[in-house]
């Protein structure tokens, strides 16, 4: 992907609409890697420099080119309200019109409800996990229970006794 990225961002050198970068969240750019939610690399995050958003497409030069041609671009939020429809500005200014305060307060409840969203997925797969160990145990158990109870002797004397031949 690293060419790829390095041909995107070539490509975008110089926009004044667009920014395509990239940081070394394992050196000097690992505060900021941790401000945005970064967990794995490589990531690839896109939109309001505020709100970045997780990209989920091609890795490959023309997927990522497709898709900053469509989306990188100066888009609907508080400093473009010229960009918003009806509905939108209306949400932005009711957001607007908070105290600071109300609106940390607002910002700190859906990051918490997507906590527990995280939580609640790793919690489930752990235990769809162990579902998995424990049926999977239990498979090779009654395998080896039902070869041990004389399937191959049984295979056996019914080759033996002219029954079809396998093909080894």
């Amino acid at each position: 992907m690293k060419p790829a990225w390095d041909d995107l961002m070539q490509a975008y050198e110089g926009s004044t609409t667009g920014l395509v970068a990239d940081v070394d969240c394992t050196a000097g750019g690992e505060s900021l890697c941790s401000t945005m939610g970064v967990q794995g690399y490589p990531s690839i995050k896109w939109g309001d420099p505020s709100a970045l958003e997780d990209y989920d497409g091609g890795r490959d030069f023309d997927s990522l080119k497709e898709f900053a041609d469509e989306n990188l671009k100066p888009m609907c939020s508080p400093s473009n309200l010229d960009l918003c429809d009806d509905e939108k500005k209306k949400e932005i200014n009711e957001l607007m019109a908070m105290s600071i305060e109300d609106l940390q307060n607002k910002i700190e409840e859906k990051e918490a409800e997507l906590a527990e969203a995280e939580t609640t997925f790793e919690d489930e797969v752990k235990k769809l996990q162990e579902t998995y160990e424990q049926l999977e145990k239990t498979k090779t158990e009654k395998q080896a229970e039902i070869k041990a109870s004389g399937l191959s002797l049984m295979k056996s004397v019914y080759s033996a006794s002219g029954g079809a031949k396998e093909e080894l």
